[in-house]
């Protein structure tokens, strides 16, 4: 049954995703968990094994892959219009702050402040709480559980940009081989409304920009062309998230004479201090290049394919899933993304965050606050960053 698109539906979208834009910090792996304890654990707009299903399409496809799920859920709940709501609420406020820190360029030690400190324990307790949630529902078995494992394994002892999608692939095999006559009966209310000849539209224009604005921007010379082109490029070919598409970003524009190294840098450490996805680091360097209107141009290229990518492609993904033959590969992807986020969130949450006995006590506190006590997210935000404040002094 298709679901009515209503204005109230599309408020809900935008005040709810503006909300995880305000407060989802600690990059992508950190953003899946916020997105799973707000709209599966408490909206409930989506069940456990359609979120995963979503997540490992996501681990799939180049680009921004919180973003994307934050889109698809967003066109699930309220069709094209609710993604690109769900988009806007997400990104905006890092797009404002960085779009001003770049116009006001000061220096700034915000990324070694105390409360920043603190909202990254938030961001563990939040992924930790997640992880669990998602295990018992996609690992409930011991072939599982080692396909977790093994996912777990490959991801912390071969980091590279295509791991991830490697130990899906095989995963998928291997799931497709165990349980392949296998059918489930968890019934799942994934519902993407729209159709496979608007999926077959968004790849076209996907692959016709990243062929043609190459050469636009030789043939033209044109700054504002170059510009799109790189950031557009920037978006299109990136694997494993934020952090990947920095150096190459810094090769784009750096070493052409755009902005200095300096005033790269210091983009670099307002971006991590930032709430939202790593990829709104294009709208700082947009800005320094051309202004305000650089900024929104950089933020839109480096986007752009994120949402051609997500609306092409999850119309045959929906198809794809009901199919019983596989069902059985998804459940195996699906413990494998258990195991790629329990990675992630050891390096480089974990490692990168919990440096003191203090700060594994403060984890413990936030979670049980979360976990136990069923305190609003909001209110875990507001105490990390307060707590990370005092833990300095």
């Amino acid at each position: 049954m298709k679901r009515k698109i209503t204005l109230k539906t599309l408020v809900e979208i935008l005040v709810v995703s503006t909300r995880l834009g305000i407060t989802s910090f600690g990059g992508p792996t950190a953003h899946l968990g916020y997105f799973h304890e707000e709209y599966v654990r408490r909206k409930k707009w989506m069940d456990e094994r359609s979120y995963a299903d979503l997540v490992a399409l996501c681990q799939f496809l180049p680009g921004p892959a919180s973003s994307q799920v934050g889109i698809g859920i967003g066109v699930m709940r309220g069709g094209v219009i609710g993604g690109i709501t769900s988009f806007i609420g997400f990104t905006l406020p890092s797009v404002v702050l960085l779009i001003l820190f770049a116009i006001l360029l000061q220096d700034s030690d915000l990324v070694n402040s105390g409360w920043i400190h603190g909202l990254k324990i938030v961001a563990a307790a939040i992924v930790a709480h997640a992880i669990l949630g998602m295990a018992q529902k996609l690992t409930p078995d011991k072939e599982r559980k080692t396909i977790a494992l093994l996912a777990i394994v490959g991801t912390l002892l071969w980091q590279t940009a295509i791991t991830q999608v490697i130990i899906i692939l095989i995963a998928g095999l291997i799931g497709y081989l165990l349980y392949k006559g296998t059918s489930t009966t968890e019934e799942s209310n994934f519902h993407f409304p729209v159709s496979r000849r608007f999926g077959m539209i968004c790849l076209t224009i996907f692959f016709v920009l990243l062929l043609v604005l190459p050469i636009a921007s030789e043939v033209t010379s044109h700054k504002w062309i170059a510009m799109f082109d790189s950031f557009y490029r920037s978006g299109s070919l990136v694997f494993g998230g934020g952090h990947v598409v920095l150096p190459l970003l810094e090769r784009e524009f750096v070493p052409t004479g755009w902005l200095s190294e300096e005033a790269f840098l210091a983009g670099y450490g307002a971006a991590q201090a930032v709430p939202g996805p790593l990829f709104t680091f294009a709208a700082y360097l947009g800005a320094i290049m051309q202004g305000w209107q650089g900024g929104i141009l950089a933020t839109v290229a480096i986007f752009l394919p994120a949402f051609l990518l997500i609306l092409g492609t999850l119309p045959f993904w929906d198809a794809l899933r009901k199919n019983p033959k596989v069902s059985g590969a998804l459940m195996g992807v699906n413990a494998a993304v258990v195991g790629i986020l329990i990675a992630a969130f050891y390096h480089p949450i974990w490692s990168s965050t919990i440096l003191r006995p203090i700060d594994f006590a403060f984890a413990a506190v936030l979670f049980s606050i979360l976990s136990y006590w069923k305190l609003s997210p909001w209110i875990v935000v507001v105490s990390g960053a307060v707590g990370g404040a005092l833990l300095t002094l």
